[in-house]
């Protein structure tokens, strides 16, 4: 891929879009939480900073990479999503978090959804994968609405993580 412009994807209630610096601070709040255990956490400031980075800097290596969410009603920012490669994933993975508070309403799932056809559509991905801690029954159920099925085998970059695997249709680029 030439082009990597990093993209604003809209959904009907959600704008999907690049991370600023004005970002970190909520980002890196919830990593240093313990609602972060399940994605590596809770992290130091240093830390959330080197994968704040990480999403970023995906963009310009892979032309993917992480995407904040706005609620299109009052542009508040809810979360992140992103599709995550490099040393750190041994697959492209599709992840999502949410910030506290606007869980359970399918935000996830639409910006999910969202990202991983664009990804299918502008990259002409045919898979992703999701790692999800098992004790992470929310994540599971995205990923399950999302139509993605449990890998037994796949390689994971915590053993412990449960492996949802998304199989796409892409379309000719």
């Amino acid at each position: 891929m030439n082009d990597r412009s990093i993209p604003t994807l809209q959904t009907q209630r959600l704008a999907l879009r690049p991370m600023t610096e004005a970002d970190f601070p909520a980002y890196a709040a919830l990593l240093a939480s313990p609602r972060s255990g399940g994605f590596g956490g809770p992290l130091s400031r240093k830390q959330a900073w080197g994968l704040f980075c990480h999403d970023i800097a995906c963009w310009s290596l892979f032309g993917h990479g992480g995407l904040m969410i706005d609620r299109r009603t009052d542009g508040l920012c809810i979360g992140q999503v992103g599709i995550s490669h490099g040393p750190l994933f041994p697959e492209k993975e599709l992840g999502w978090l949410l910030y506290e508070g606007n869980e359970g309403q399918g935000y996830a799932t639409e910006a999910a959804r969202s990202l991983r056809d664009w990804a299918a559509q502008a990259l002409g991905v045919s898979e992703l994968v999701s790692y999800i801690a098992p004790d992470n029954a929310a994540s599971v159920a995205v990923a399950e609405r999302l139509g993605a099925v449990r890998d037994l085998v796949a390689d994971r970059p915590d053993p412990n993580d449960l492996v949802y695997r998304h199989r796409l249709t892409t379309a000719p680029r």
